[in-house]
């Protein structure tokens, strides 16, 4: 008699199709994540530098690789401070000294200079295994925080820095998260107050959202090229002790996206006013070597808050930050920082490394990145001649470039914009007729979101609406970039002129 295949498989095929029948229905259950269900504190969060816009320019993007015909050829980011993707060349010492410590068998290469390759002796010694892949103390690897340290004190013209002062962090930001997550605390009226500049850089409205924390805000004068005054900050301190406890300052300076420096008159009434307020400041200082203008330098508050006496400085709760994303490094992708914080409260400083422990360590890469930023090459070194001639090539450049922008942006009729003292973006007024205003909240759009959507969509031009900043009541501004090449960013203040001087007629 013919043999009767095997049952197995038919009764695995029949087990197969009820889970698959399972499977579908346990599919069709509820999400247990919704908007509805999530923590509504990063609801809340919103960051425009990666906003909507730069969503809507991605779309652009897709459609512009698939053949679809646009009056432009290309979307040119002008809305985020990332300087190698718009084309600047690395500082070649920075990538030696990283790629000696990433692949330490080019130690041995003579295509590698000695000055470089001491460097990354001196980084290895410092980590686990002699491994960049290896994790490292959750303050950062000693010999580099010894560099910050040493770096500092020549800035601030001897200024003493201690090495255990210093917290290398993933880029600023980690590190102005961090200490922001250690002062919130409190709920109703004793919740944590934080002051913040206005227009400000929206990592602050964002970290302070998810802390669920109260942002204070204080304006920047415009008609003083974004000046800080006292006064702005006792109104914004007064009126907010109704409603929180504002125990927090800060201060960006350079300005991101103002651009403006700060003297030292301001930064001593500034430091003053903290003293006499009790406040813990935070100074974010990541475009130090970005200062353009003539008669306009870079004061640290450190600096200065020494400079103010014993009674400031050994009072004056103070955490600075800078990173080796700006400057004229613009490694972003590194994600290199540190910060110095001075004054902390002995068992605080604990709990901010047990915070920090939590994540370990910030990436080692980033880290010696930053070591090369405070300990670059000095006169004597080989390498010396070529990290000048790179590095003031490329400050020059943004200088040119800082008053290019605003000399072509006061040019058209419309726009005022401010001197570009520091920093790398520009932050223009745009008039806004008031049928586009109409429109825009037909469209229930911000009118500068929706102006600059519509400089999107005809040009390719990717900017950030003001209103993700925030800007008073009633002005308009958008924040662009300087970093492109020359020759580019006169082709794109060229297209924004012709886009403005439509825009204006159209809505007439």
């Amino acid at each position: 008699p013919a043999l009767r295949p095997p049952r197995g498989p038919r009764r695995a095929s029949s087990a197969a199709k009820a889970s698959a029948v399972n499977i579908t229905e346990k599919a069709s259950r509820e999400k247990i994540l919704t908007l509805e269900s999530m923590n509504p504190q990063v609801k809340a969060v919103e960051y425009a530098v990666r906003g909507p816009i730069v969503l809507k320019a991605g779309e652009i993007e897709k459609e512009l690789r698939k053949g679809i015909k646009k009056p432009f050829t290309e979307v040119i980011k002008a809305n985020i401070g990332d300087a190698h993707a718009m084309g600047q060349r690395p500082i070649t010492f920075l990538r030696q000294v990283v790629a000696l410590c990433t692949y330490p068998n080019l130690l041995d290469s003579p295509s590698f200079p000695e000055d470089a390759k001491k460097r990354a002796r001196r980084i290895l010694q410092g980590c686990g295994g002699n491994s960049l892949g290896s994790y490292t103390a959750s303050q950062g690897i000693n010999c580099i925080r010894e560099d910050v340290a040493s770096y500092i004190e020549r800035r601030d013209g001897g200024v003493p820095a201690d090495p255990d002062n210093i917290y290398l962090t993933t880029g600023a930001s980690d590190g102005i998260s961090a200490i922001l997550k250690i002062l919130v605390s409190g709920g109703g009226k004793s919740r944590t107050g934080v002051m913040i500049p206005i227009p400000q850089y929206p990592l602050y409205s964002a970290a302070i959202s998810e802390l669920d924390a109260i942002q204070v805000n204080y304006y920047l004068d415009e008609e003083k090229c974004w000046g800080l005054d006292v006064n702005e900050l006792r109104r914004a301190l007064n009126e907010a002790k109704a409603y929180c406890n504002p125990k927090v300052l800060c201060i960006i300076n350079p300005g991101n996206p103002t651009g403006q420096v700060q003297s030292r008159k301001c930064i001593e009434d500034v430091i003053h006013f903290a003293w006499e307020e009790k406040l813990f400041l935070l100074a974010d200082e990541v475009y130090q070597d970005n200062v353009y203008s003539e008669g306009c330098q870079f004061h640290s508050f450190k600096k200065i808050l020494y400079e103010m006496g014993p009674e400031y400085y050994n009072n004056v709760e103070l955490a600075s930050f800078h990173s080796t994303s700006k400057g004229y490094m613009g490694e972003c992708g590194y994600r290199g920082g540190y910060m110095e914080v001075i004054n902390l409260h002995p068992e605080i400083k604990g709990q901010l490394v047990k915070l920090l422990s939590v994540r370990l360590c910030p990436p080692v890469s980033g880290q010696a990145a930053m070591d090369i930023v405070v300990n670059p090459p000095v006169p004597g070194e080989e390498s010396y001649a070529q990290f000048i001639k790179e590095k003031e090539s490329v400050l020059n450049n943004l200088a040119k470039k800082a008053k290019l922008t605003e000399d072509m942006f006061n040019k058209i009729p419309g726009v005022h914009c401010n001197p570009l003292q520091g920093a790398m973006y520009a932050f223009p007024r745009i008039f806004i007729p008031s049928k586009a205003i109409e429109e825009a909240k037909a469209h229930k759009m911000a009118p500068d979101m929706f102006y600059c959507m519509k400089l999107l969509e005809e040009t390719g031009i990717c900017v950030v609406p003001g209103s993700g900043f925030g800007q008073r009541e009633g002005t308009y501004h958008f924040r662009m970039t300087i970093l492109p090449p020359v020759e580019k960013l006169k082709i794109l203040l060229e297209k924004v002129k012709d886009f403005h001087m439509k825009f204006i007629e159209k809505y007439a």
